[in-house]
């Protein structure tokens, strides 16, 4: 029989161990920093009816999107998690308690064009709040903290949460009589960091009609700039004028004064009028985070405050707040850009037992204690070389290997060798545990995420 060539399809990722470790060790640090923030893990199917994923999707959506039928069933692959938490939160609304804090870390798909760092099946990293009715804007205040909570935890410093309001740009476009074009002109800024401001304006007056006056007022109200208070108290000078403004305005005002308080450093958030994020649904706070050293990799972090969660699927009004992370391009960017920790260990094993005796008991025994004692322990009992045993444990990089013999077990002690040191001690199997642990404790330090 002719054989397969085994390959990786386009656009999708697969990571050898090594790699797949570090790619663990940062989800297992989202998920503990959302914790923190009480929220509860989720996981929705990766299929759904394509009726519940389209419902508010447009055509490019729909283009994306992996749809395949399977007998009657019109199914597709999820693009993202929102829309399934939409159809999860209507359809368990009488048995969730709100407001409802949930994270989620999941594969999404997308049939887009696969690039250098855009993957067709990717992990997303999503937080959200959802309020049944009402949620108070001092959730909006709370994510950048999360934000930075997330990031500072995996090592990085020089990094920006930059912040806008939606309800400001839309009373600021209702003031220039735009309010019919201003999911458009929303669009089309938040492009500015990509094309620049002559071709914003290009685009405003060719494409959708604005006046080049218009146009001009659009391009210097977005790039009000300077610290926080400077670009708030320059907004304050638009005033008085539109209803919506102004409550946009008092809702800036309220993320802002409660950062301090949320732990979030002056020099890691800025106000910025460019954010808009290109969705429609977003109706207030909108959030983006760039890696000051890489703004050619764009937002990291992004999302914002949305009014109708579940509109599609049930008449309650479910509001909410999230963000989201784009977490297999976060994590290939990192790599090719050589940020990711190197001396962290990515071994499958703390500890791997070379059994030097026909009998195993002993070494079963010891194995079976180590692992009650916390330590990733692997017992090698293949009939190998000893050479050839030193050289797997050196490929895969397990920190310690141990040696139990007839003297050792004779003895009541455990040889034990440091496989970066090259020390080699012989203690009791407490002594041993508490040497290794500490060792351990060391090789630990330090962050994911180096810059």
């Amino acid at each position: 029989m002719a054989k397969m060539t085994p390959r990786t399809l386009s656009g999708f990722m697969e990571l050898l161990p090594a790699p797949q470790q570090q790619m663990e060790r940062i989800m297992e640090i989202l998920r503990r920093t959302y914790s923190l923030y009480g929220f509860t893990p989720l996981d929705t199917p990766v299929i759904e009816s394509s009726e519940v994923l389209l419902a508010k999707a447009g055509g490019e959506t729909e283009k994306q999107i992996y749809r395949f039928q399977k007998g009657d069933s019109d199914l597709s692959l999820r693009f993202d998690l929102t829309v399934p938490l939409a159809k999860y939160v209507a359809l368990h609304y009488n048995e969730l308690s709100f407001p409802f804090r949930r994270y989620q870390i999941g594969k999404v798909y997308r049939g887009e064009r696969a690039q250098r760092g855009r993957f067709r099946e990717f992990y997303q990293a999503d937080i959200d709040i959802i309020g049944d009715g009402k949620l108070d804007i001092t959730n909006e205040a709370e994510i950048p903290s999360i934000i930075y909570q997330t990031f500072s935890t995996l090592g990085l410093k020089r990094f920006q949460i930059r912040v806008n309001n939606r309800k400001i740009l839309n009373g600021f476009y209702a003031m220039l009589g735009l309010t019919e074009k201003s999911a458009d002109v929303m669009r089309t800024v938040d492009k500015l960091d990509k094309i620049g401001p002559e071709k914003v304006k290009t685009i405003l007056v060719e494409d959708f009609a604005v006046s080049e006056s218009d146009a001009d007022e659009i391009l210097k109200f977005i790039a009000i700039k300077g610290s926080n208070a400077e670009v708030l108290t320059a907004l304050e000078g638009y005033t008085g004028r539109n209803e919506m403004f102004d409550q946009g305005l008092s809702e800036l005002n309220t993320v802002v004064k409660y950062l301090a308080d949320f732990g979030v450093p002056a020099e890691n958030f800025a106000v910025d009028l460019t954010i808009a994020r290109g969705l429609d649904y977003y109706t207030g706070t909108v959030y983006e985070t760039t890696l000051l050293e890489h703004p050619e990799i764009g937002s990291v972090c992004s999302g914002g405050r949305y009014d109708n969660l579940a509109e599609f699927y049930t008449d309650k009004q479910l509001p909410g707040v999230g963000i989201s992370i784009g977490l297999t391009r976060l994590f290939y960017v990192l790599g090719e850009q050589g940020m990711l920790n190197p001396e962290l260990p990515t071994a499958p094993a703390d500890v791997l037992i070379l059994p030097m005796t026909e009998d195993l008991s002993p070494a079963i025994a010891l194995a079976t204690q180590l692992r009650q004692a916390g330590i990733r322990t692997q017992l090698h009992c293949e009939q190998k070389k000893f050479k050839a045993k030193m050289s797997y444990a050196d490929k895969l990089s397990i920190p310690y290997v141990i040696f139990l013999g007839e003297d050792e077990i004779n003895a009541g002690v455990v040889a034990c060798k440091d496989m970066k040191s090259g020390e080699q001690t012989k203690l009791n199997t407490q002594e041993t545990i508490d040497r290794i642990k500490a060792g351990l404790a060391e090789l630990e330090k330090g962050s994911v995420i180096v810059e």
